[in-house]
């Protein structure tokens, strides 16, 4: 197909086949995200609407999604492509310069709002944050009564992760939303927080990024519950929004971010004084360590397993056509498994190991992020063709997705072994513990 042929295929799958809401902006130079209001799970809705309806196999990396920001860019993904020289890249700096391992950059990724709050003080006080996210890549998710993936539930509380950082950084995190009171009696509590806030001090508060469409947003869920932090500004019709988990921060109206608070699909946030923090004593960070490691089987994994099953079996009524609506968060889900890059660069540069090895790791958790977003593909692909042949590629993918996330939680297991012995006095116990 010529590029004009491929333009017009796009634009009759949004406007037919999706009956998408938002083509008034829809041009060569349109931006997905922010001018479509694709996520990417709309955008893998219209790489297989592509291969379904108009025959055009979906191009390998267009699952990654990397550098397709317009619809142009969409249509280049299936051109032929002339060859290119490799261009090295670099995890731990996300730029073109080798920084490495045992380098001052950080490379911070979306993968846990809350965790990307707390930490984003730790940074600021020059403390090594990245032990923290030893909890993020296994952090509880749900599954409803009808075999659908949730990445937050009402019985989804953030008390694991509140207390391991009082007891590891030594700051006092404070709950301040009751349940008890009214939406607006908590919003009362918050603005007196953001008003009385110190230099040191954060207020972190849950919201519905649905409602606040002006942010860029690559998982426009909805709802889409997500902790962010506020500060006062000279103007009191708005208010300074810090989102260090979406790498953001700007001046917004007030009576918006208040609108997207007061959804009744949210409610929480907390309050510390990140003046407070120090290093974690090297104990501490071995128990936090073993209290998040699921050491033999992937919880993700596990689920979605489940999940295809029921809908393959038609449990309580369920068909393969709801299949793509009960995974359709697993993207969510897939982001956090970056965390373990953080993990890796903990111990390899508390453990001096050499940067290439470290880079072999990245790779690794690079291609389990790829295969997990493969199996969300193939699951799509089942339910809307509703043909259970397509569910063999699923097991397929999701065997492969655990046996990358089996092989990385092994040497992580490893490498976790080694730096107990160095700085741990019960490290015998932690190797005995990994080896059974």
């Amino acid at each position: 197909m010529t590029r004009d042929e491929i333009f017009s295929a796009i634009e009759t799958t949004l406007a037919q086949h999706m009956a998408h809401p938002h083509m008034h902006g829809f041009a060569p130079d349109a931006r997905l995200n922010e001018d479509l209001y694709l996520d990417s799970v709309l955008i893998l809705q219209v790489f297989l609407n592509l291969e379904l309806e108009f025959n055009l196999a979906m191009p390998e990396e267009a699952i990654s999604g990397e550098g397709i920001q317009t619809v142009d860019d969409l249509v280049g993904l299936y051109l032929p492509k002339e060859p290119a020289l490799p261009v090295p890249g670099f995890p731990m700096t996300g730029g073109d310069t080798d920084e490495g391992v045992h380098g001052e950059a950080y490379y911070d990724i979306k993968v846990h709002c809350f965790v990307s709050c707390v930490c984003d003080g730790l940074k600021k006080r020059g403390l090594d944050q990245r032990p923290f996210y030893f909890g993020v890549w296994d952090a509880k998710f749900a599954v409803s009564e009808r075999y659908q993936l949730r990445y937050h539930a009402n019985d989804i509380s953030q008390e694991f992760f509140r207390s391991w950082f009082e007891r590891l950084y030594g700051v006092s995190v404070q709950e301040w939303y009751d349940t008890a009171l009214s939406k607006a009696d908590n919003l009362s509590l918050m603005t007196n927080l953001v008003r009385d806030r110190k230099e040191t001090d954060s207020v972190m508060v849950m919201l519905d990024m649905f409602h606040m469409p002006e942010r860029e947003n690559k998982f426009n869920q909805n709802p889409f519950p997500h902790y962010l932090m506020l500060q006062e500004t000279g103007d009191p019709q708005t208010w300074f929004v810090h989102d260090p988990d979406y790498r953001w921060e700007g001046v917004m109206e007030r009576e918006k971010v208040i609108h997207a608070i007061m959804q009744p699909t949210v409610d929480g946030g907390y309050a510390f004084d990140i003046g407070q923090a120090r290093t974690p004593d090297p104990e501490d960070l071995k128990a936090y360590f073993e209290a998040c490691f699921i050491e033999r089987r992937n919880p993700i994994a596990d689920a979605v397993r489940s999940i295809v099953t029921a809908h393959l079996d038609g449990k309580d009524g369920l068909s393969l056509a709801d299949l793509e609506l009960a995974v359709r968060e697993l993207p969510v889900l897939t982001i956090r498994k970056y965390a373990y890059e953080h993990g890796f660069a903990f111990f390899w540069r508390a453990l001096k190991l050499p940067s290439s090895a470290f880079e072999t790791c990245c790779e690794e958790i690079e291609a389990l992020v790829q295969s997990l977003k493969n199996l969300h593909y193939a699951c799509m692909k089942l339910s809307q063709t509703e043909d259970a042949a397509q569910a063999a590629t699923v097991f397929s993918q999701l065997d492969e997705a655990d046996r990358i996330e089996k092989k990385l939680k092994g040497r992580l297991g490893e490498v976790f072994a080694q730096w107990c012995e160095e700085n741990c006095a019960s490290s015998q116990t932690t190797l005995q513990r990994l080896a059974g």
